[in-house]
């Protein structure tokens, strides 16, 4: 959906739209690699472990970029910075495990072991991306064609074909033109321009929000649990930006 939208508003402005999109194969190679391997790694740990669990190893990446910025990106790891990462990380913890089902069964190593490389892929992918920072982000339309192509031969090759009915369809499509394909470009262009620590920090806002419209909907319920992980992502979200905007003072 990024890809087909992208193509339209691109050509709208005829081959100077495209001009983004010749770039050199390193630039391509990152934006594919990192967005397909970390997909096709989430899909099958949410196969091969439970979901809460896959989800939470999974999240490690906002903290791993808080890490590796200090070391690949060239940006001082400030306390506030970290502190802010690991109450974010405490946050989601405690979210996932408030998901969690009681079954108990073999440890699924697999599972495990997809989830953390999904963390190690989305974190490195984020810091790398820092070094085309010159490279437009409407390239990210045609990457996401890439991995989308990529995805329908996998699926064709390794899982039995499914047929999405009209809602599914309409839902696929809402994602793809909505926040799903927009968060890429938002991604690519935050993490060439931004400040990659503070940015990691922030990340962990995203399952707090996605658990309360949960709740807005009605698909999961209210709990006065939820004030836990809340202040905890909350506190280490504004401990984050502080530090960033003292630093810019």
């Amino acid at each position: 959906m990024a890809c087909g939208a992208s193509l339209v508003l691109l050509g709208l402005r005829g081959r100077a739209g495209f001009r983004g999109w010749r770039q050199p194969w390193p630039v391509w190679a990152l934006g594919f690699g990192g967005i397909f391997a970390y997909h096709a790694l989430y899909f099958f740990a949410l196969k091969a472990a439970p979901a809460a669990e896959a989800s939470l190893i999974a999240y490690l990446w906002p903290l791993l970029i808080v890490l590796l910025a200090a070391r690949a990106g060239g940006e001082p790891l400030r306390g506030r910075q970290l502190t802010g990462a690991l109450l974010g990380l405490a946050g989601t913890a405690f979210i996932m495990q408030q998901r969690a089902s009681s079954q108990v069964g073999a440890m699924p190593v697999a599972g495990y072991l997809a989830a953390f490389g999904c963390a190690l892929v989305w974190s490195g992918y984020s810091v790398l991306n820092r070094r085309f920072s010159s490279v437009p982000s409407s390239l990210i339309g045609g990457i996401c064609g890439l991995v989308a192509l990529a995805g329908l031969l996998c699926h064709l090759m390794f899982e039995s074909p499914v047929q999405p009915d009209l809602k599914q369809w309409l839902a696929i499509l809402s994602l793809g033109l909505g926040p799903v394909g927009l968060a890429f470009f938002a991604w690519d262009h935050a993490t060439k321009h931004g400040n990659l620590a503070t940015l990691g920090a922030l990340s962990y806002l995203a399952p707090l929000i996605s658990t309360l419209l949960l709740i807005v909907i009605g698909q999961s319920p209210a709990s006065v649990w939820l004030l836990v992980p809340a202040l905890l992502i909350i506190a280490g979200a504004v401990l984050a930006t502080s530090g960033a905007r003292s630093a810019q003072g």
